[in-house]
């Protein structure tokens, strides 16, 4: 299977969206088809034995829509200085044809020559020509709301469409009177209606337009941050070339106050560079030789010469603008209800409308009554707010979290956030740093420590577990060799093997000695390191313990305060480690996390996870996305604790760029807030055309309340920017 993002164009409202992803969603060799409205664009996966990239963007144009290929970038609907001349003139037209024909009802001065009661004809013809320029105005909807009824799948340009020409075919009838001599007529003519419910559909988009790019706008600052030029070192000289010029392994220089152009590896000088773009945090970080930098981060003070690693669509910023892409276009549990009910909603409208009209007839209403009330109930019932109700909060959300350092892979997750009421964590590099210091050695042999340490160093530089980073610093530090390792095994969840000079050496936890029928005659030694909080390694040769070493690690800084936050939310915090009880129940008791499971092999994690949901909770997992892999899929919301340049992690749902369990909090603050504001934009979506469908069939006549296609399609608009702006505040968090 092979999955493609394409850019769409011709999608103007969520039942253009729906019905383009059901078409899609038939085809044969689509395995699964999403239609992103505020981003224009449709994620497919597909099989590539069937289909291929034309052959897909076919099956776009006969849905009646338009692929523009593959989607590249985040574009902002940008509009040019002619669209604003033709909306401005449109507009100067739509002021003088309602003053053109109703002037003359509320006591204006009116030339005669276009005075309805003196030269009928005249006043007909000129709002017939002003209407059909409007109507070339709005040639777009009208064909998108036939090709739509063609293809099955109607939309809002459906109702718009037959609307619009209903009242204008009506109007040339009138018309027709009017020259005939059946000066009386005036009173049918509609065209002004015609005329500006298309002025407001395109006042709506225009608008609708510029907010939506207000959505984009926290995503498409990322792609935005990487500086256009870069100084390259080639044979010794400084050159400044563009970003697609520079090639894998070549030198780039970065000077103070300048931008680091793609990611690499700083190979000279020193400085503090701003990453805050991408992990979040506001305090410049130090970078050193050997040290990742990413492309965006600022340099604030020194010169560095860093070898380019990753550049174009390999960077940290395009995976990340990935990620969020591909999160927006997938569908959460409430917008798959909400798009449900617009995909029925245009066939119900059409069928209220069609009814409605035949019963203004059968009541004995003249033909132009029924057709006014026809086109107003199709113009007021159109379901623009319903469809924006979801995805635009969706999206300001995905780029709120992305701004702060948190990925969120699928729209789902975000929404879910919300749910959790037990938080388990990993201890070692989650609630801890993960930088383990050797902190005792508790030396049973004959052997020099720094011999012993020599050879524990050499077996754990095979391994890419932290602990073993500590002995493999201390090797470093103490300018010790690393001595040849042979026959080397991992021993999941209790330690590894090795042989150095044909001796076996074994290193791990007191799980290691049970498997290999040990004695440990040190459970004292092992008691009181665990009581200081280390993390046990025996090391044992010839099936004797010649060692026992402490590795003691730190816990986050702001841990403390994290953890009180879920337990004042009444979410309940577990710890889930392998360590022994005692060091485990020390850290916990240090942090405030009341219950901890220990001794856990990686592989009975998610043995422990599934047990928790089968009491019903809502489990989020915290690792560190490699040795908690199963354990992250298996929970209900997985949370990768990453490295900065490390986004790619399967099997987790979120990725927290900065390495700071507070992002959590974080996260399911925005999940509920988002939640919360779709609730409200579904809440006044259905409650506009709950109320209004009734109006425009005129159920409030009696009482005088009634209105027309024009004040229906400025109510439309009204409703829209209702969801579009109590959409936006999503971005003030």
């Amino acid at each position: 299977m092979k999955k493609i993002i394409l850019s769409i164009d011709g999608m103007t409202c969520s039942a253009c969206s729906n019905g383009l992803e059901k078409y899609l969603n038939k085809q044969n060799g689509i395995k699964q088809a999403s239609v992103n409205l505020v981003m224009a664009n449709a994620t497919i996966e597909y099989d590539e034995k069937y289909l291929n990239q034309s052959k897909i963007e076919e099956f776009v144009k006969q849905a009646g829509f338009k692929s523009l290929g593959q989607f590249k970038e985040i574009k902002l609907e940008n509009k040019n200085r002619k669209e604003k001349i033709k909306f401005i003139i449109f507009t100067i037209l739509a002021i003088a044809l309602m003053y053109i024909s109703m002037g003359h009802e509320i006591h204006l001065p009116t030339l005669n020559i276009i005075n309805p009661h003196t030269n009928a004809v005249n006043y007909a013809v000129i709002l017939l020509i002003i209407t059909i320029l409007f109507l070339i105005y709005g040639f777009d909807i009208l064909k998108n709301g036939y090709k739509n009824l063609i293809h099955k799948t109607p939309n809002m340009d459906t109702l718009v469409g037959i609307g619009v020409i209903s009242s204008f075919l009506y109007s040339l009838y009138s018309m027709y009177e009017i020259i005939k001599g059946n000066h009386s007529s005036t009173m049918n003519l509609y065209f002004e209606s015609t005329a500006m419910v298309i002025y407001f559909i395109k006042l709506g988009r225009y608008m609708d337009g510029i907010n939506k790019n207000k959505t984009k706008q926290a995503i498409s600052e990322l792609v935005e941050i990487t500086p256009k030029n870069a100084i390259i070192k080639k044979e010794g000289k400084e050159k400044e070339v563009t970003l697609d010029e520079i090639q894998k392994g070549d030198i780039v220089i970065a000077k103070p106050g300048s931008k680091i152009a793609v990611d690499g590896e700083i190979i000279l000088g020193k400085a503090h560079l701003d990453e805050s773009f991408i992990t979040g945090e506001s305090k410049p970080v130090s970078k050193e030789v050997g040290a990742k930098v990413m492309a965006g981060s600022m340099n604030y003070d020194g010169y560095l010469e860093y070898k380019a690693e990753k550049i174009g669509k390999e960077s940290t910023i395009s995976e990340i603008v990935k990620l969020v892409v591909e999160a927006s276009n997938t569908k959460a549990p409430i917008a798959k209800i909400a798009d449900k009910v617009s995909g029925y909603f245009v066939p119900i409208v059409l069928v209220i409308a069609v009814i409605t009209f035949l019963a203004y007839l059968l009541l004995g209403n003249e033909l132009n009554v029924a057709i006014i009330t026809f086109v107003t109930i199709l113009v007021v019932a159109c379901p623009c707010s319903l469809g924006l109700a979801t995805p635009l909060a969706i999206v300001i959300s995905q780029g709120v979290c992305a701004s702060k350092g948190i990925l969120v892979k699928t729209s789902e997750t975000l929404e879910n956030a919300q749910k959790v009421d037990t938080i388990v964590f990993d201890k070692t590099g989650t609630l801890t740093y993960g930088k383990l210091k050797i902190s005792e050695v508790l030396n049973k042999s004959n052997i020099e420590d720094n011999k012993l340490l020599q050879l524990v160093g050499s077996i754990e530089s095979q391994s890419s577990h932290p602990i073993a980073k500590a002995l493999i610093d201390y090797l470093k530090e103490n300018k010790l060799e690393t001595l040849k390792v042979e026959e080397f095994e991992n021993v999941a969840g209790c330690g590894i093997i090795g042989k150095i000079n044909n001796e076996t050496i074994i290193l791990g936890n007191s799980k290691i000695l049970e498997r290999y029928n040990i004695k440990n005659e040190y459970l004292e030694d092992e008691k009181m390191l665990a009581n200081n909080g280390n993390s046990i390694i025996y090391v044992v040769k010839e099936n004797k313990i010649i060692a026992i070493i402490g590795v003691n690690d730190m816990v986050r800084e702001n841990i403390k305060d994290v953890i009180d936050i879920f337990n004042k939310k009444k979410i309940q915090t577990i710890m889930l480690t392998g360590d022994n009880k005692e060091t485990a129940q020390k850290i916990a008791q240090e942090i405030g996390i009341t219950k901890v499971i220990s001794n856990v092999l990686p592989s009975q994690k998610a043995d422990e996870i599934k047990k928790l949901k089968e009491e019903n909770k809502f489990v989020m997992m915290c690792g560190d996305g490699i040795n908690d892999s199963v354990a992250l899929e298996v929970a209900d919301i997985g949370v990768s604790i990453s490295d900065a340049t490390d986004i790619a992690m399967d099997s987790s749902d979120v990725i927290l760029m900065k390495n700071d369990l507070e992002s959590v909090s974080n996260l399911i603050n925005i999940s509920k807030k988002t939640i919360k504001n779709i609730k409200q934009n579904l809440f006044w979506a259905f409650f506009y055309n709950c109320l209004m469908i009734p109006i425009a069939i005129g159920v409030l006549k009696p009482i005088g309340i009634a209105i027309n296609p024009m004040i229906a399609s400025i109510a439309m608009v009204f409703s829209s920017m209702t969801v579009i702006l109590n959409a936006l505040r999503l971005r003030k968090y």
